[in-house]
């Protein structure tokens, strides 16, 4: 069986995280081909962030050594076959536009790409979020009426 070759690589790691090292960027994120890369900042050179960014490495390119010396960065190797919507800002999340009212969409539904999926309220102002692709939707990530941050993930979604 031919397993498939990875486009991450050690001395890639080792230059992203010099450059993260070196740079004011607390975080990077790279994906292609399906793995994401995602490099953060430690905010103390500890055991655990060598040890956990050495599992991680290692797990992911099993046939390759790692460096148990590497500053203290983490980096998370996500394979995920489903696309994230994501908060474009901080608020407050609802699954409807009432708080009696039905959900704009529900675990298993299909939508369509510029379909409304929740809103987020900022400052008195209700946006509507809507999908970036047509798919499935395959998990709700925050619970309705919570606080939600820029960036983080509201629902995934199957684009098969």
């Amino acid at each position: 069986m031919k397993t498939k070759k990875s486009w991450i690589d050690l001395d890639y790691l080792k230059d992203l995280s010099a450059f993260l090292k070196d740079s004011d960027i607390s975080e990077l994120e790279i994906e292609k081909d399906g793995i994401r890369v995602k490099i953060k900042k430690s905010s103390a050179q500890t055991s655990y962030g060598l040890r956990r960014i050495h599992e991680t490495v290692a797990a992911a390119l099993p046939s390759m050594s790692v460096n148990r010396s590497a500053p203290a960065i983490t980096a998370e190797v996500i394979e995920d076959k489903y696309f994230t919507v994501r908060s474009p800002i901080v608020g407050t999340f609802f699954r409807s536009p009432t708080p009696d009212g039905e959900a704009y969409v529900n675990i298993g539904d299909v939508v369509r790409k510029g379909q409304i999926l929740c809103i987020v309220e900022a400052m008195k102002l209700m946006n509507e979020i809507e999908s970036e692709i047509d798919g499935k939707v395959v998990e709700a990530l925050v619970e309705d009426s919570h606080p939600v941050e820029y960036g983080e993930a509201l629902f995934k979604i199957d684009p098969a």
